[in-house]
């Protein structure tokens, strides 16, 4: 399972998650098989001022995600990854990229369902 953190720094795991996953500085990649992590790559947000929300939906996309991971998202690009079939969970506690896996592996984050959690957008 291939899982997209919105992070603001690029260490890993230990990476402290962004609020909002259009304005995260990084995205943190984990792969996960069998209820471990694998693999963790950071990769730098190329951003979405160009191409509104939209552009952002995107970038997320091309990284072939099986889910994603936000702390905070907007109601259009919440429709968009549920249009694309992405499950987006919501995570609004976990400190770190560690501490988000564990709560997912637990099954305590919330499927997203295609609604924003932010009022801004």
């Amino acid at each position: 399972m291939r899982v997209i953190f919105p992070t603001d720094e690029n260490m890993g795991y230990l990476s402290k998650r962004g609020a909002h996953f259009g304005k995260a500085k990084f995205y943190t990649i984990v792969t996960l098989e069998e209820g471990k992590i694998v693999d963790v790559e950071g990769i730098p947000n190329p951003g979405h001022s160009g191409g509104a929300c939209g552009n952002a939906v995107t970038n997320i996309l091309e990284l072939r995600p099986d889910a994603l991971v936000v702390g905070g998202i907007g109601a259009s690009p919440a429709e968009g990854f549920a249009r694309a079939g992405l499950d987006v969970y919501v995570d609004q506690t976990s400190p770190t990229v560690e501490a988000s896996v564990a709560s997912l592996l637990a099954g305590k984050l919330d499927l997203l369902g295609g609604h924003g959690t932010c009022s801004t957008h």
